[in-house]
Formats: C-alpha cells, sequence, structure tokens
C-alpha cells in the first residue's frame, strides 16, 4: 500500500492551483523577479482607485494574487485550504473557480466602488493644483499621504497611489458560502479552544466588518470594504444558484 506524504494530497484540483499559484507569486515579488522597469509588482498588479494614473484593467484579477506580506498570505491561504475544499467537492471545479473569481472581482468592484462617492467628496476641499501634485508624484508617497499637511490631500494620495492587494474579498465569499452550505459545521476561532457553528461564524466575522468599516480607523490598512464586498456578491451569487437549481445545493443546509 502507498501513502503519499504531499501536503496537497485529498486537495480538489481547484484549491490545489490556487494555493500553489499564489504561493509562486508571493515568492517571485519579495524575490524582486518580477519587478519591471523599476517598478514594483504591486505597482503593476495591485488594486489603484479608477481615477489613478496607475490603474489598469487587469488588476481587478490580479490583485487577488498579490498580498502585502507573509502574514497575508498564509491567513488567506489558510482560510482556503481550511474551508474551500469542501465546497469544490460538493459544487464541481467549474462552478468553485467560477464563484471565487466573481467574488473576488465583485469584492473589487464594491471596494472601489464606494470610494468613488469618497473620492467626489474630497474633490470638493482640494484644488485643482493640488489634485495635479499628487497624480504627479505617484507612488513615491506611499506612506498613507503623511506627506501631506492637507488630510484630503493625503487621503486622495491614499486613493491613487496605496493600491490594495490580496485574496481576501474571495476569501470572505468563501467563507459565506461555507457557512450558508454548512451552518451547523462547528469551527474553532484560534487561540480560542470553543468550537462555534459556521453560520455563527460567519455572522461574528461580517458583524466585525462593518463594525471595522463603520469605525474607519485611519491606522487600519484592511480592506474591510472588499471583505463585506466579498461577502455581498456571494450570497447574491448562491442565491441566484439556489433559484435556478431548485435544490437546496447551493442554499442552508438543514
Amino acid at each position: 500500500m502507498r501513502y503519499s506524504s504531499s501536503p496537497f494530497a485529498g486537495l480538489p484540483v481547484v484549491v490545489k492551483n490556487l494555493l500553489i499559484l499564489n504561493v509562486i507569486i508571493y515568492l517571485v515579488k519579495v524575490s524582486g523577479l518580477g519587478d519591471f522597469g523599476g517598478t514594483s509588482m504591486d505597482t503593476w498588479f495591485g488594486l489603484h482607485y479608477f481615477s489613478s494614473p496607475l490603474f489598469r484593467p487587469w488588476q481587478l484579477v490580479t490583485h487577488m494574487f498579490m498580498h502585502g506580506g507573509f502574514g497575508h498570505l498564509f491567513l488567506n491561504m489558510l482560510g482556503l485550504f481550511m474551508l474551500a475544499p469542501p465546497l469544490e467537492y460538493k459544487w464541481g471545479s467549474q462552478r468553485f473557480l467560477t464563484f471565487y473569481m466573481v467574488t473576488g472581482i465583485g469584492a473589487a468592484l464594491f471596494y472601489s466602488g464606494v470610494h468613488v462617492f469618497e473620492y467626489q467628496n474630497l474633490l470638493q476641499h482640494v484644488s485643482a493644483e493640488d489634485l495635479a501634485t499628487v497624480m504627479r508624484e505617484g507612488p513615491g508617497l506611499w506612506a498613507s499621504g503623511s506627506n501631506y499637511s492637507d488630510v484630503d490631500l493625503g487621503r486622495i494620495n491614499a486613493l491613487f497611489n496605496i493600491p490594495m492587494v490580496g485574496a481576501s474579498g474571495a476569501i470572505y465569499g468563501v467563507l459565506l458560502a461555507f457557512g450558508m452550505t454548512f451552518p451547523n459545521t462547528e469551527l474553532i476561532l484560534f487561540p480560542i479552544p470553543i468550537p462555534i457553528k459556521a453560520k455563527y461564524f460567519v455572522l461574528l466575522l461580517g458583524a466585525f466588518s462593518i463594525f471595522s468599516t463603520i469605525r474607519a480607523n485611519p491606522g487600519d490598512n484592511v480592506a474591510h470594504l472588499a471583505h463585506l464586498g466579498g461577502m455581498l456578491v456571494g450570497y447574491i451569487l448562491i442565491r441566484l444558484w439556489r433559484g435556478r437549481g431548485g435544490n437546496n445545493q447551493f442554499g442552508w443546509d438543514r
């Protein structure tokens, strides 16, 4: 009898390849091999605000495979590793990949869409000359606008020049889907050794993301709006699938 020692043994094909792809891209990034013409991979492939001169349409997809650091990568991939396989086995690889990509892109659109309103409000408080300065100086001022004495200019600088990276929007979509599909499965939130049902875990994380978005701590660099967007798009997509399927495959299990 032969046993596989591979850490990917038993993983469905899409989850396995997403894990491998994210790790490879992270290694390319930290090695510097992915920098083009002196421009970092984050600038090329992280998601910038639509009005930023650094925005490119492909960033709506590529931002999902970029991560800010090892901890960011580890937490997202851990969520994918723990929660996604049961969904892919139940739905099939093609439908799971569709769900993952749609929730990731949907989260990015939700995140950027909300910032459209913020940007329009900020424009009322800055001059055209100051706005041109922010756009001209570009990503050299990535320190959250700390080089600007004007708070509004600093925020515009952050919108234009600090990209959103990571698969968190898609991962929160996966989390929502897991909670809807396997609501009574018990999870343990490390380091608290108390099991909690998946449906309550989803509600807790959703509430935390809403609270964090409303609180808007200036020092918080987590894209909570993308988390909410991933969950919202995931919920809509599952409800659509459930309505078409005429069964409970994509909804709440009993």
